[in-house]
Parts: C-alpha cells; sequence; structure tokens
C-alpha cells in the first residue's frame, strides 16, 4: 500500500511510524475473517482493512473526519486480526499511534465528552471508583435500565473475606500489581493469586504506591496521563527490582497487556526510558509463572464438573498465550467442554461497553452461546473486564482462573 505522508503531518511523532505500517498491509483481507466487528456488520469500514484505508485517508490529507472516529473507535482493539495477518501488521500498534491525533481534530458530542474525562479522572484511582462504585451500586435500582445496566455487580467479595492467609515461603519474590478497577470489583482474584502462588513458594509482593496500569487512558487517546501513570508504578516497583524482584506480575490479563508495552510508550522519555524497557523485561502473566506439574499434585478437581474456558483477546491475541489457560486447567485435572469461535471478543474491551453498548451486548450474546453450548458448571476466564461483562448476562457463574485453582487446593 503506497501512503504518502501530508505535509502538515510530517514533523508529527507519529505519522511516519503509522504511514510505514500502513504500508504493510497487502489488502488480503484475512483480517476481517477474525474481525468481531465485520462479523457482525459485514460493512469494509468496521474491519481491519477498511480501518486501514481510513488511516491512509488521513495521513495523506492531513485530517480526518467523523466517519473516520466513528470507525476507529469501534474497533475493539481486539488484535485478533494480528494472529492471522500473513503480512504482520501491527495493526493494534497503528490505532494506538493515531486515536489521539483523531480524537484531537475531530468533533465529538458532549456526553462523549463527559465520559471520557469522567473516565479518566475517577475510575483509574481505586479510592475515587469506590466510592463513586458504592453510590453507584445503592442508586441502580432507581437508575434507567441502560444506565443501570453498565454499573457491575460485585464479584468474589465472599470468597476473598473468607480466604486463609498465605504464609510466604521461600526467597522468590515477584511484585503484584496494584490496579485500580479489579481490587473494587473482585478482590478476591487478587486474594487467590497470593494462595495460590504460595503453594509454589512465591511471595506476591505489594509496592503500596503502584495503580493503574495506564491501559484506560492509553485507549482513550490520553497517552499524556498513561505515561504518568506508568511513571508512578515504575517508581513505586523500582526498589524491589533492585533487591532481586523476579517478576512483574498482573492478575489481570489485561494490565498484563499495558504493562509489556511500558517501553513503547515511555521511549521518549530520557528519565523513565531505560526502566521502562527494564520493568517490561520482568513483566509475565501469571500462566508464565505457573508451575503445572507441581500444582496439580495440589488440586482436587472432584466434583467441579465440566467448565467452558473463556480466552480473553488480551491473553491470546495481546499476549500471545492462546491455549495456554486450557492447557494448565487440563493439567490440573479440569474437564473443559468445547467452546466454539473461542477467537473471537466477548465485547467487553475495557471501557467499550459503555461507549458502544448495544455492540458489545450482541458480542456477549454471541460468546455466551458458544460458551454454554456444552453445558458448562461454570465459565472461567482471565481478566477482570471480560468476567464482569460476562457475569451480567451469564446463567452460570464466572470466575477468573486464579479463584478457581485457589478454590480447589488441598
Amino acid at each position: 500500500m503506497r501512503v504518502p505522508v501530508n505535509a502538515r503531518l510530517a514533523a508529527s511523532s507519529y505519522a511516519s511510524e503509522a504511514a510505514d505500517i500502513a504500508r504493510s498491509c497487502v489488502h488480503c483481507g484475512f483480517c476481517n475473517a477474525t474481525c468481531p466487528t465485520y462479523q457482525l456488520t459485514g460493512d469494509e469500514l468496521e474491519g481491519p482493512r477498511g480501518r486501514i484505508y481510513l488511516i491512509k485517508a488521513l495521513l495523506e490529507d492531513g485530517a480526518a473526519g467523523s466517519e473516520t472516529r466513528r470507525h476507529l473507535d469501534q474497533c475493539l482493539v481486539c488484535r485478533n486480526c494480528e494472529t492471522t495477518c500473513p503480512s504482520g501488521v501491527q495493526y493494534g500498534q497503528l490505532l494506538e499511534l493515531v486515536r489521539p491525533e483523531v480524537y484531537r481534530t475531530t468533533a465529538s458530542t458532549w456526553r462523549e465528552r463527559l465520559m471520557r474525562w469522567g473516565l479518566v479522572k475517577v475510575v483509574p484511582y481505586r479510592n475515587r471508583f469506590a466510592v463513586l462504585y458504592r453510590l453507584g451500586r445503592l442508586a441502580r435500582p432507581l437508575l434507567p435500565r441502560r444506565l443501570a445496566a453498565s454499573v457491575p455487580a460485585p464479584l468474589g467479595e465472599a470468597t476473598a473475606r473468607s480466604a486463609p492467609a498465605a504464609s510466604p515461603r521461600g526467597a522468590r519474590r515477584v511484585l503484584l500489581l496494584g490496579g485500580c478497577v479489579q481490587p473494587v470489583l473482585n478482590p478476591s482474584i487478587d486474594a487467590a493469586a497470593r494462595i495460590v502462588f504460595a503453594r509454589l513458594d512465591m511471595t506476591l509482593v505489594d509496592a503500596p504506591a503502584s495503580g493503574c496500569c495506564g491501559a484506560l487512558a492509553h485507549h482513550l487517546g490520553d497517552e499524556d496521563t498513561a505515561r504518568c501513570q506508568a511513571r508512578a508504578n515504575i517508581d513505586a516497583w523500582w526498589p524491589e527490582v533492585e533487591a532481586g524482584a523476579e517478576a512483574v506480575m498482573a492478575s489481570s490479563s489485561g494490565c498484563g497487556v499495558q504493562l509489556k508495552g511500558y517501553a513503547r510508550l515511555l521511549a521518549g522519555d530520557p528519565v523513565y526510558a531505560e526502566r521502562a524497557r527494564r520493568i517490561e523485561s520482568l513483566v509475565r502473566d501469571p500462566l508464565e509463572l505457573v508451575d503445572g506439574a507441581r500444582l496439580a499434585a495440589a488440586v482436587d478437581t472432584a466434583g467441579v464438573g465440566p467448565v467452558a474456558v473463556q480466552t480473553p483477546c488480551t491473553l491470546q491475541h495481546g499476549q500471545r498465550l492462546g491455549g495456554r489457560l486450557e492447557a494448565l486447567l487440563v493439567q490440573l485435572g479440569f474437564s473443559l467442554t468445547p467452546v466454539g469461535e473461542a477467537h473471537l471478543c466477548c465485547g467487553s474491551a475495557g471501557s467499550y461497553s459503555l461507549f458502544h453498548a448495544k455492540t458489545s451486548a450482541a458480542l456477549r450474546e454471541r460468546k455466551l452461546g458458544h460458551l454454554m453450548a456444552g453445558g458448562p458448571m461454570q465459565v472461567i476466564t482471565a481478566n477482570i473486564g471480560c468476567q464482569s461483562h460476562l457475569a451480567a448476562a451469564s446463567p452460570v457463574p464466572v470466575r477468573h482462573w486464579l479463584e478457581v485453582v485457589a478454590a480447589q487446593l488441598r
């Protein structure tokens, strides 16, 4: 694809890199076969190839219109297309490069602006989000149906309270991301992580000053806020890194993808670039740290029944760890039901379900149809966003895999 860059954008930091990525597209269309929004609509501009053409027009013309904004905004950034692209187009990276420019130069409604501002200013800050969430739960019966549906039910709190304290053993130390939404919606995930990793002689270390990974702000085009949050986490973790921590871990796969992009996010920062590369080299998903053979001896799956696995896009496409969760669960003795279209997004995608509720709900219904086809007793996932989104409509419990494994330890 030939992509000349408009003179107005030639001096910008993103245009040249975005053009190089767009040029790698060979228009084959394989991406559309695995794109959730294209599968729903059949609209060329709702698939990666069509969106790349819109980006090409932006780079050539030096400006984007409302149609470009609408179609780029409706992308889930599931990155499924990247796993099927024969040319290796870095589509997710391309969107990250151009979205801030599109948001800066195109009009949005007051409602969208208010929602984006509120999300960036409240959700990444655990205490603020906790207050807002409690108020939302109290007011939920009085809210209009659509607004009430955006206030998720709490998950796993009883498990978190009843979980016995895990005694740290051994010298292996792993830094655990504090996070923002997950500790409020489901504190039992990290409680379960401590139990599971204690059995593997690993101590999960908190850094109280660490917080949001920066994914929400980054996906909404607010790169400055995302960088500030990345720097704050690096500062919080650095003493432990220097003291010999072997890894940095996020129990939510969505946060893990963001952490694995810190080097790129802070590449232009003369103070933090080197430390960001060091942190990124240490980031591991829990599945990359768990010794399944050793853990299997401590897990009793009797009476659990069949389970269906929903592998989040951030795990299988973002971190390229597809199949790892299923393999571990089988190794631990769980019985898995077959799931069709396992590669397609469930529709959660961070804040996507708030801005595109209709599309998000349609994808969730499609996903639950496949998950329920095998008659599972529960659904197992690896991301708090997917868990909350699916649980709102699932006829069976939806749980994080760490919760399920911790509950079955002898």
